[in-house]
């Protein structure tokens, strides 16, 4: 699905040039479930900017499904952020006096989603990221953040991507709560296919992904690596909404 070669990122303030990323290249395959590890200021947010087409780099080639994103042109970026690519980030990004659902729903009516159609959607993506029905019609501000975080997900699920980016996802919640949501991308990765990049800077999260790249002051190495497997099926989806 995706093949960095050589990617590089300068950013430039006045005559001082700081150079973000040096020199990435790596492959990910339709269906992987991978990480993304680095300490603050690694280049690792400024990577998944440029695999969301959300950023250019200053060089190099970002190929995604065999394309050559830095040839696509603005409307075509924004088909494959819109169709292609779900997003779920650390601050959740949902409107806090509108209900579940429409959290959920909004980005189908951008997309001229007829009503009934994208009511079916947005339900069905809500139970695939185990929300519980009896809170769909909840305030986003009556959640608890394990929940707020799920239905962050079912919204990135609602286009039927092919690719999540999740940039640092469970940052602002607590060690349970987090793997009960970390569950929920093994479950879309194992049952669905999904292909899942989850952005981290701590050990203990990375490892719920089956392949593990670590950045380093803009430099990327893969780790050979002891992995814990986290067994998904442990946790009940449909009726856990910490």
């Amino acid at each position: 699905m995706i093949e960095i070669k050589n990617i590089t990122k300068t950013y430039k303030t006045g005559d001082v040039e700081f150079q973000a990323l040096r020199g990435v290249s790596f492959t990910i395959a339709d269906g992987e479930f991978v990480a993304i590890m680095g300490p603050s200021g690694s280049g690792k947010s400024t990577l998944m900017h440029i695999l969301g087409a959300l950023d250019n780099p200053t060089s190099g080639t970002y190929l995604l499904d065999g394309k050559d994103v830095s040839t696509l042109t603005d409307d075509e970026l924004a088909d494959i952020r819109k169709d292609k690519i779900g997003f779920v980030f650390q601050s959740f990004n949902l409107l806090p006096r509108t209900t579940v659902l429409r959290n959920v729903i909004l980005p189908l009516i951008y997309d001229g989603i007829n009503p009934e159609e994208r009511e079916e959607r947005a339900k069905k993506a809500l139970v695939l990221a185990g929300m519980d029905e009896g809170h769909f019609m909840n305030l986003s501000n009556q959640l608890s953040g394990g929940q707020i975080q799920r239905v962050a997900i079912a919204r990135a699920l609602v286009n039927d991507p092919s690719l999540i980016l999740a940039d640092e996802p469970t940052g602002n919640l607590d060690s349970k709560t987090s793997e009960i949501v970390l569950g929920t991308f093994q479950k879309l990765n194992k049952e669905l296919g999904r292909t899942i990049i989850l952005i981290t800077h701590e050990q203990d999260i990375a490892e719920h992904a089956d392949r593990i790249l670590f950045i380093k002051d803009g430099l990327l190495e893969e780790r050979d690596r002891h992995i814990k497997k986290i067994a998904y099926a442990q946790h009940d989806f449909a009726k856990s909404n910490t």
